[in-house]
């Protein structure tokens, strides 16, 4: 970490921090914060730019405008290169800013059996021409580097081509597995280690395996392995540390139709070998997932609306779960809260390099209304905004990278900074009243609406947040049966006496069941013989049964109670 000596050091640095705009208005750079301003050095460029970037440490700055790609420092805005690639659509640095990286989509003429390769690589200093490649497929269209740049690797076909030395002419290894659909090679030196995802087909799951460079032959080459269904595409992470991956699972529909953006499942794997499935307290979308900077906790952004943020540990135990966690620098500690900013519509967040301001927008085309804007201190101060004219809109909006520990930690200020545009702190809301009775006395009354538990904090379900679906639903089904037994399993216990039953319409019984059940029954035959004589006098025609039936209900009367008695006196 870099220690500087006074306040003027640090604030040289933050002079330098540049912010870059990319609209339909053109492309711009700001220098800030806390004061924004326009680089005064840097032309803004009017014409629409399909995409911008900076390079890794931030030294240079490039975009393409549909006529050339050109690239600039981003300190002084002289031009370092400028290339006539007016169909480029993407376009990177490489870790030691060496190579220039440049995709355009792919294209075959129908006159013409052969198309021009898509994947330019070039010298950044002398704009010469390393290696033009093809690139059919957006996915994974850059090549990866090591730090150091002493390995790149990039996907062709079924097959992952390692390069050593950025020379490109010479593969220097393979790894071939079927039908491989991305990779992620690790951040830091060597040795360099690899994270392969290859999508399930004909009842097979999908996995992920991690190798270390060069050892790939053998089946104890990988150094783990993770397998699971339900994955249309994957998206991995390594921490900083190049200890563990997180893999981020999803497929385009949710069958059980719970969600409309499909369904997702996070899993961790470690180099030595440990592999998890991340438990998460609440059902529904994924949303986001970020390790943290000293790579031994990571966190979630996950659930149905309203949504929960999670921080983890290396065993996927949940520490956190209301976090105030950014990956930019940990300046605030997870149990405290600073300040609780409001940015409706907001698309797009973001922290400045320095762990000091923080950038929210709204980006077109996700909102095509009231795009513009907003760098506010994380104590809730806005220090700029800007607000894109009628008819204009904002596409991206990006900070000037910087190298790790360029800044001094600073204490956490809990009090908003001064600032001539106000604060985003939510303000209080007043419970609303009705126009009738706005001119009485304000009283105290209940709300509205009972604001919702987490699904975790519900009653009775706290138990549950540890279970996958599959584990819950067994469990259900045990617990179902042992009340079941429960119910027909008799109480031990010492014999006790018959109840006596007391209620207003219990009757006088004989002692003997016998008699009992010829009594009840004689009494089903008179009562339904006297809703016949009833129905007789309302005037309905009879049946002849039902006629012989009343006119011989005397006879049954009188044998049925000599039947009685005999039983009685007997």
């Amino acid at each position: 970490m870099v220690v500087f000596s006074s306040l003027t050091s640090v604030e040289s640095i933050k002079s330098v921090c540049v912010f870059s705009v990319r609209g339909s208005d053109g492309t711009s750079l700001l220098r800030g914060p806390p004061e924004c301003e326009q680089h005064a050095a840097f032309t803004r460029d009017p014409r629409l730019s399909r995409c911008v970037t900076f390079s890794r440490d931030g030294t240079f700055f490039g975009w393409c405008n549909g006529h050339s790609v050109s690239v600039v420092r981003s300190s002084d805005g002289s031009i370092v290169s400028t290339f006539d690639l007016p169909k480029t659509a993407l376009l990177e640095f490489s870790p030691l800013n060496k190579i220039l990286i440049t995709w355009q989509p792919y294209n075959k003429s129908q006159d013409s059996s052969h198309s021009d390769a898509n994947l330019q690589l070039w010298e950044l200093q002398s704009g010469q021409l390393i290696k033009a490649l093809y690139q059919k497929k957006v996915d994974s269209w850059c090549p990866r580097w090591s730090e150091d740049e002493k390995l790149s690797v990039r996907s062709v076909n079924n097959e992952l081509h390692f390069y050593e030395n950025n020379d490109f002419n010479t593969i220097a290894n393979k790894l071939h597995m079927q039908k491989v659909s991305n990779f992620a090679l690790s951040p830091g030196g060597q040795p360099s280690k690899v994270a392969v995802y290859v999508p399930g087909s004909k009842g097979a799951p999908s996995f992920v395996r991690l190798y270390q460079y060069p050892v790939f032959g053998g089946s104890s080459a990988a150094l783990a392995n993770k397998s699971f269904f339900k994955a249309d595409k994957v998206t991995m992470q390594w921490n900083k540390k190049a200890s563990a991956v997180l893999v981020m699972a999803s497929t385009e529909v949710d069958k059980t139709g719970a969600s409309y953006y499909g369904e997702q499942t996070l899993h961790y794997l470690a180099v030595n070998g440990e592999t998890a499935l991340v438990q998460l307290p609440k059902n529904g979308p994924i949303y986001d997932v970020v390790w943290s900077p000293n790579s031994s906790e990571f966190c979630v952004v996950y659930g149905f609306m309203p949504a929960k943020a999670t921080i983890f540990n290396l065993k996927c135990d949940p520490t956190v779960l209301l976090p105030r966690f950014r990956p930019a620098k940990p300046l605030v500690p997870p149990s405290s809260q600073v300040a609780k900013p409001q940015a409706p519509d907001a698309t797009h967040f973001s922290w400045s390099p320095d762990g000091e301001y923080v950038v929210t927008a709204t980006c077109s085309p996700r909102l095509r209304v009231s795009n513009g804007y907003k760098i506010w201190h994380y104590t809730g101060s806005v220090v700029h905004k800007w607000e894109m004219p009628s008819g204009s809109e904002l596409w991206e909006v990006l900070w000037q990278p910087f190298p790790d520990s360029c800044f001094p930690e600073r204490p956490v200020k809990y009090q908003a900074t001064p600032s001539d545009l106000g604060t985003t702190q939510a303000l209080p809301t007043q419970v609303y009243r009705p126009p009738a009775l706005r001119h009485l006395p304000a009283t105290a009354s209940s709300k509205l609406h009972e604001e919702e538990p987490p699904q975790n904090m519900r009653p009775g379900v706290l138990w549950e947040k540890s279970l996958s679906k599959s584990a819950l639903k067994n469990q259900r089904k045990r617990e179902a049966k042992k009340a079941a037994k429960q119910e027909l399993k008799p109480e031990p216990g010492p014999p006790l006496e018959p109840a006596t039953i007391t209620n207003s319409q219990s009757e006088p019984t004989s002692g003997d069941p016998e008699t009992d059940k010829k009594i009840k029954n004689l009494k089903k035959k008179l009562k339904a013989i006297e809703e016949l004589r009833e129905q007789q006098v309302s005037g309905k025609v009879l049946q002849k049964n039902q006629v012989t039936e009343i006119s011989g209900a005397d006879l049954i009367l009188q044998r049925e109670s000599t039947s009685l008695l005999v039983i009685h006196n007997f």
